[in-house]
C-alpha cells in the first residue's frame, strides 16, 4: 500500500493523534530513568509497549537518541523496527535536506526499506531548493514512504523566510505548498507528499489542500487548540496529522496511562469535528 493508503487507514483505525518520541534530558530526569543510555533505552522501551498498534502515527526526535552517539543511534534503530508493521506508523523527525548525492544518501538511509533506520515517512527541510529534495521523493515512491516538507512552522523565527515573497509574487510557503500540490495530483486516495503546517501560526491564506497529509506540530503544551485546528485547517481536517509530545510522554512513566493519555487525545480530537 501506498503511504497515503497506509496514513489514512491508520488515521481512520485509531484517530489523527501523532505520538512525538521525545527523550529530552529534562523528561527522562522526570520518568525516573535517568539522562543515560540506560534511560533512553528504558524510555524507548515504554513507548513501544504503549504505543505500538495503539496510535495510528509516533513521531520519533532523532536529535534526542543521536546525542547518545552510536549508542543513542542504535537505539532509534532498534525503536523504529519495533514500531513499525504493528498497525502503527513511524514518522522520522529529522529535518534534513541536502543537495545532490548526499540527499540521495540521507534518502536512502533514512526510507530504503533495507536500510536499519527505515522509517515509514521522514521530515525534509527545502530550504537548499525544492529539487533537492527529488532524491528523497523517489525513494519514497520506491519504497511505498512518506516525506514531510516544510511549510509553515511554528517557530517565531519561521515567517522571515515562510512568508517571504518569491520573484513571481508567491510566498516561500506558497511556493512550496503549490509544488506539493503538483506532485500528489491524481493520486488516491492521497499522495505520499505531506507538508508540516503548525497548529499556532495563526490564520493563513495558504491553500494547505495538498492532496497529501498535513502534519500539524505545535498542539496541546506548545500552545495549539481544538479552536486553532479548526481555523486553520477546517477544510482540509480529514488530511491533518495532529503531533504532541509532552501532552502524552508527561503521562508515563506508567504505560496505562501512557496508552489511556492517547485515547483521551484521539477523543478530543475526533470529537471536536463530530
Amino acid at each position: 500500500m501506498s503511504f497515503g493508503s497506509r496514513a489514512l487507514a491508520a488515521m481512520q483505525a485509531y484517530g489523527p493523534a501523532c505520538v512525538g518520541i521525545d527523550p529530552h534530558p529534562g523528561l527522562l530526569e522526570e520518568w525516573g530513568v535517568g539522562d543515560s543510555i540506560d534511560g533512553l533505552e528504558r524510555f524507548a522501551a515504554t513507548c513501544v509497549e504503549a504505543f505500538a498498534g495503539r496510535a495510528a502515527f509516533v513521531k520519533p526526535q532523532s536529535a534526542f537518541f543521536e546525542r547518545f552517539g552510536a549508542r543513542g543511534v542504535a537505539v532509534l534503530e532498534r525503536t523504529i523496527a519495533d514500531l513499525r508493521h504493528t498497525g502503527s506508523l513511524v514518522i522520522l523527525d529529522a529535518k534534513r535536506g541536502d543537495i545532490g548525492s548526499t540527499a540521495a544518501a540521507y534518502a536512502t538511509a533514512y526510507l530504503d526499506d533495507d536500510s536499519p533506520m527505515a522509517a515509514d515517512a521522514i521530515t525534509v527541510s527545502p530550504y537548499l531548493g525544492f529539487g533537492t529534495l527529488a532524491p528523497f521523493f523517489t525513494a519514497a515512491e520506491q519504497n511505498d514512504a512518506g516525506v514531510f516538507v516544510l511549510a509553515l512552522t511554528s517557530n517565531p523565527e519561521a515567517p522571515q523566510v515562510q512568508h517571504a515573497l518569491t520573484g513571481t509574487g508567491d510566498t516561500v510557503a506558497g511556493s512550496i505548498l503549490a509544488q506539493l500540490r503538483a506532485a500528489n495530483a491524481g493520486i488516491e486516495p492521497m499522495g505520499p507528499l505531506g507538508a508540516v503546517v503548525g497548529a499556532t501560526i495563526g490564520h493563513t491564506a495558504e491553500d494547505l489542500d495538498i492532496n497529501g497529509p498535513l502534519l500539524v506540530p505545535g498542539y496541546g503544551a506548545q500552545g495549539g487548540t481544538l479552536a486553532d485546528l479548526g481555523r486553520i485547517f477546517g477544510d482540509v481536517r480529514d488530511a491533518i496529522i495532529v503531533s504532541t509530545s509532552r501532552g502524552v510522554l508527561s503521562a508515563g512513566p506508567d504505560v496505562a496511562a501512557l496508552r489511556e493519555s492517547v485515547l483521551r487525545l484521539n477523543d478530543d480530537l475526533v470529537g471536536s469535528w463530530s
